[in-house]
Formats: structure tokens, sequence, C-alpha cells
């Protein structure tokens, strides 16, 4: 019966005449009523068959007659049944289905606004938007270590650290509701055209997360002199608790016209000054003077480096982060296969622009240049430079050995297939 119904709401119902009984009637062109629907009168006129009438054949010189079967569509066709009350209904199964998929599609949409981590190794921030902590003065981000973020050994390298530490900075701004339409800038740095500058940055660290680790990033800004802020940062690994990276910067204000340094306006020490911390930083400062290296000097040259389009950032000028990458180029191959980078400490003294071309030199100390592999803990001084002698990054990076079995990860070279 649910059957008939669901056939009638979508295909007319053909209802049999009242003169259907009669034989002459069934192949007549006498009108039919078909569901209701009035059909045009046709009459048998209008239907013309030609015959092609033939002499009987003969087998034998004798006539054979043949008989004629008549064929009964009748016999072939069903009988519609007839139409009733309970078959003109709708098909209320239809409208049932498409508001079942509406509570559906709603109630999985409910379940991922209300998503909460099944086990304590899931990402905690599944959005990775962050969340301000301690009063209001921490701001706190977890990050997922991708695939494409880890080097040969299997760790992550200190240019992803170095990004998790920038992109946590500009999230603590945001979401303290701060961010003006710059780079990191406040709305009265955008009025004054200032933007924030590094002009030092220290990390160490402990050991490198590897590929799917979560670490929690923390966050927080002080006072640094009468026209600076320091940043400082703490890294942890998600599930353990266990300190990875420490790190504590300084910046400045600059004038995005002029590329010149600008003191901090009463304006902007109002906006930013509820969120200074009174701390120390996290990190015990690094006082051993930079020293700047020359031709004579360095052991290591890399020259005619020039930043991509890539490489900028909003203010039109490169990303610190990439000044690392640059540095790193002048170090030797076999203490970057042998050892890893243990601490950092880099002063900024000049932007570099979209048309630069620059040299990287770096000079070990200590031990001996070829027998690096087998050494112990190393220190290497760096300076970028332009080709016209002008420098742009000075710094200091300590080495540790590698783990045992990064080691061997890295010098596990695959046999070509034959």
């Amino acid at each position: 019966m649910v059957a008939t119904a669901a056939t009638a709401s979508l295909f007319p119902v053909i209802s049999p005449s009242p003169d259907s009984g009669a034989e002459g009637n069934k192949h007549a062109g006498g009108p039919t009523n078909l569901g209701g629907f009035k059909s045009r009168h046709t009459s048998s006129r209008g239907l013309k068959v030609k015959a092609n009438v033939q002499a009987p054949p003969k087998i034998n010189g004798a006539a054979v007659a043949t008989s004629v079967e008549t064929c009964n569509h009748d016999d072939v066709l069903p009988s519609p049944s007839p139409r009733t009350f309970i078959n003109q209904l709708p098909d209320w199964s239809m409208l049932l289905a498409a508001i079942t998929t509406i509570f559906l599609a709603a109630e999985k949409q409910w379940m991922m606004l209300d998503w909460k981590p099944r086990r304590p190794d899931m990402l905690i921030d599944p959005f990775g938007i962050g969340k301000i902590v301690q009063d209001g003065m921490v701001f706190r981000q977890n990050f997922s270590i991708r695939s494409y973020e880890i080097g040969a050994d299997r760790t992550a390298s200190i240019e992803t650290v170095m990004n998790h530490l920038q992109e946590s900075a500009l999230n603590h701004v945001k979401t303290a509701g701060i961010l003006g339409d710059g780079f990191g800038s406040t709305p009265e740095m955008f009025k004054k055209n200032l933007i924030w500058v590094v002009t030092r940055m220290q990390v160490a660290v402990d050991r490198y997360p590897t590929w799917g680790d979560v670490v929690q990033v923390d966050t927080w800004v002080s006072a640094s002199g009468k026209n600076g802020m320091r940043r400082d940062w703490l890294i942890r690994d998600c599930n353990t608790g266990e300190i990875l990276t420490r790190a504590s910067s300084v910046w400045v204000m600059m004038n995005k016209l002029t590329r010149r340094l600008s003191k901090m306006p009463s304006e902007v020490r109002e906006e930013i000054g509820s969120y200074f911390v009174n701390s120390a930083p996290i990190i015990e400062e690094d006082n051993r003077k930079l020293t700047k290296l020359d031709d004579n000097t360095a052991d290591y040259i890399r020259t005619s480096l020039s930043p991509r389009w890539n490489d900028l950032d909003v203010n039109q000028h490169v990303n610190n982060v990439k000044y690392i990458g640059w540095i790193l180029e002048s170090a030797p191959q076999s203490i970057l296969e042998s050892h890893e980078l243990s601490s950092m400490t880099l002063e900024y003294r000049r932007e570099c622009g979209r048309d630069s071309v620059l040299q990287s030199l770096t000079s070990v100390s200590g031990v001996d240049v070829g027998n690096l592999a087998y050494s112990g803990h190393v220190e290497c001084k760096h300076l970028l430079r332009l080709e016209d002698g002008a420098e742009i990054v000075r710094g200091r990076t300590e080495w540790r050995p590698k783990p045992v079995n990064n080691i061997g990860i890295v010098n596990q070279v695959p046999a070509e297939s034959t």
C-alpha cells in the first residue's frame, strides 16, 4: 500500500473508462480518461492502418490457409488499480528524508563547534588561536610540528622554532585587541607610521621537537629602557611539560616612511603599558661582545645571497627569521651533519631590502676546522653583511653533538635500486 501511494504521488494513474469491458473499445480510438486528464477525442478515422493483402501461399500447388493471431494487450500490461483516497495522498517519505538530512547536518556542525580532545596527546587548541592566561599577562598558543617543518634528522629546524615565536607574538597583540592595521602595530603606532623592529635575539634550545609533537608557547612583554620593549618566550612539550626552548628579544620602533628609529610616543606607551610584566628575562643575558668578522678572520664565506619576493614581510623588509637561514649558509657542512644548534645570540644592525645582495661569514672558534665531526661543543661567530661591507647582523652560535640515533639517520643514504 505504501509503494502504491508513493507511486501515485509521482505518476498519474490511468483509470479505465466505463465501457472498457466492451470488446470493441479495447483497441478502438474511443475516448479514455488518463488519471483524471481529458484526452482529445479521436475517431477511428484518425488512425489509418494499411494492410498488405496477399494471396494465400501455396504449397505444391495447393492453397494453405494461415491463421492470424490477435495480440491481446490486456494479457501483457497489468490493469491499473482503481483510484482511491489512499493512493492519492502525497509521498511524505521524501519530506521526512529532507528533514532528517537537515537535522544530521546541523548536529555535525554543532559537534565541530563543541569539539574537545578525547586523548591527552591531542591538540588542546584545535584551531591554533591561542588564549590569554595568568590574569591577562601571558599569551599561550599550541603548535603541532608538521612534516614540512622537520629536517633530515627528523627534528624541527631552528627556523621552525623562530616562526613559532613570531606567530605567537603577533597573535598575542591580536588577541589582546590592540592590533592596528600594521604587522604587529597598535592603532596609535599605525597613525604615526611606526613599526616594531627587533634589535637583539637570544635563544637557548634544550631539545628540538619531532614530527607530530605538540608544543606549548607562552609569551609576555616587559619594558626595556625608555623606548624599547622586551618579549620573552617559553616553549614546553604539551604532553610532558618539559621545557624545550627559552628565548628573549628586544624591540624598538622605527618610522615606516623614513626608516629611522623613533622614540616611543606616550600614546603608544598607554596602549601597551598595562601589558608589561615586571620580571627578569627568561634567559640570562649573554653580555659577551660580538666581534666583527672580515675576509681575513672568517673561515667560511658565502656570497651572492639575495632575498626573494617571498622573503619580504608586509613592512617591505626581510623577515628576521630569514636572516638565520642566511647565517647558516656559511656554516660548515660537517658541523651541520654532526651537531645541532643549542644557543644563538643575534644583533640586528640594519634592515635588508628586496634589492640587497649579501655575504655570509662564519668563523669556528677553539677547534680544528678539519675535524669538526668528532669535536664536542663548538662555538661559531657569524656576520651577515652587504656587498659594500655594511653590517646587517652579527651573531654567535653554540653547537652540541647530535644524539647518536639522529646521526645514524642522517648518515643512512638509501642505496640506488637496480
